[in-house]
């Protein structure tokens, strides 16, 4: 029974345990009190995730007391701070496997260890430059699939504490890229995505300095294959080089993920994020200009240390100049280990409240306008399956990643199939497949 906390790259990871325990010879099962391995791939991103984590690993207790043989692993960014190891070894000794992001690989061996020998094992260590291949991988979703293309982050955001647990930028080769995906098309997934902490500073690591947009021109070359994402862009490395790119090559979504963060310069200044609001708003603009139709996703922080009310202006002003598709937007969380961790110029907790409900009620308007002009268009869809909430209702995506529920049938699964769009809501659309 497997537990994921977090990003997509929390979730390939996930994958990759589930396909290991299944060359070993275990059934995934959605019973967790019957289970004999309980995996919990944890996030450390913000504060509240890691609190419900720890909740979570001490109800497991009860099961372990009920079922001595049964094997508790708790892994991922969380496990990679040392002072949680300690905490979790010395409170919750339940806990059979602590194991890092960088040594999935030795699941199988520490499972086995723990079978034998009664132990706790423990692997979190740094492996450096090193990355190992040719991991089973257990794959949820049979139409869209997620390729991890590199590891790490190098940008060591003030805020941000994934730098710490997942290490410095490590780029997997391109045939190895290349060769999985192929095999992926291969067995009928239609969709990619390319996972990173930051995609656009993909191959600066390798030899020859292979860039991004040249990896996405040669899997756009691969037969089979529908649609090619990817994520995350940070605006720094977006080139207009990859911007092409993603205008040349026919099967790149009209999609792309960039992270404002803030529309404050000062504020981006205190973030460290190494470009300014009119920056931003020239980035969009590029994009805007070359790929007709583009949707465009972000990702914001409210109550940041230091924030004004007029810095909060100026995020409210990047978001109606843009016009997002859509934002996450987060109140800011203290991340121990972080350079804004220090900072003493707390922005108080009802002002920060006020800001988030201020941009989250204007972001909703224009997501919802943005949906609107959507009215009566007739879209491409890649059919996933059934929606969550009818036996009739099937779901999918546009090539601009808006979620569109209609009546179809099972025979539609897996292709591409034009809607004609009769209801708009905030969060997705709704239709009628014509021929």
């Amino acid at each position: 029974h497997i537990v994921t906390f977090g990003c997509q790259m929390n979730e390939n990871d996930s994958e990759k345990i589930a396909g290991m325990l299944k060359e070993m010879g275990y059934e995934e099962s959605d019973r967790l009190e019957e289970s004999h391995i309980i995996v919990y791939n944890t996030c450390c991103v913000r504060e509240h995730p890691e609190s419900k984590v720890f909740g979570h690993i001490g109800a497991l207790k009860s099961i372990k007391d009920k079922r001595r043989d049964v094997v508790i692993c708790i892994c991922g960014c969380m496990v990679q701070q040392e002072e949680i190891v300690k905490k979790i070894v010395e409170k919750h000794r339940h806990v059979d496997i602590i194991l890092g992001t960088q040594n999935l690989h030795r699941f199988p061996e520490m499972l086995y260890s723990v079978l034998i020998n009664r132990n706790v094992a423990v692997a979190v260590k740094d492996c450096g430059t090193s990355i190992v291949e040719g991991i089973p991988i257990k794959r949820k979703d049979k139409i869209r699939v997620w390729v991890t293309i590199m590891h790490g982050c190098n940008n060591f955001c003030s805020y941000c504490i994934v730098p710490y647990v997942r290490g410095r930028e490590r780029s997997r080769r391109m045939e190895d890229i290349m060769d999985e995906i192929r095999a992926l098309a291969g067995q009928g997934y239609k969709e990619v995505t390319l996972l990173g902490q930051n995609v656009n500073s993909y191959g600066k690591d390798l030899d020859g300095k292979p860039r991004f947009a040249e990896l996405l021109y040669k899997v756009n070359e691969i037969k089979g294959l529908e649609r090619i994402r990817f994520t995350t862009s940070h605006p720094k490395d977006l080139s207009i080089e990859l911007i092409h790119a993603m205008r040349d090559c026919e099967k790149v979504c009209e999609h792309l993920h960039l992270p404002l963060q803030s529309g404050s310069s000062k504020v981006l200044k205190d973030m460290n994020r190494k470009y300014t609001k009119e920056q931003y708003l020239d980035l969009v603009s590029a994009v805007k200009e070359n790929i007709p139709g583009v949707a465009i996703t972000t990702d914001i922080i409210v109550g940041f240390p230091g924030e004004t009310d007029e810095d909060f202006l100026d995020t409210l002003d990047v978001v109606k100049k843009v016009e997002f598709d859509m934002a996450y937007t987060f109140i800011y969380s203290k991340r121990k280990g972080t350079r804004a961790a220090e900072r003493t110029d707390l922005v108080p907790g009802d002002i920060v409240k006020e800001r988030f409900d201020s941009l989250v009620r204007i972001q909703n308007d224009i997501s919802k306008q943005k949906n609107d002009s959507l009215l009566n268009r007739t879209l491409e869809i890649l059919v996933e399956g059934l929606s969550r909430t009818s036996d009739k209702t099937y779901t999918g995506r546009t090539r601009t990643n808006k979620v569109v529920n209609f009546p179809g049938n099972e025979n539609m699964v897996g292709s591409l199939v034009n809607v004609k769009i009769k209801k708009t809501l905030t969060w997705s659309l709704e239709g009628e497949v014509v021929q």
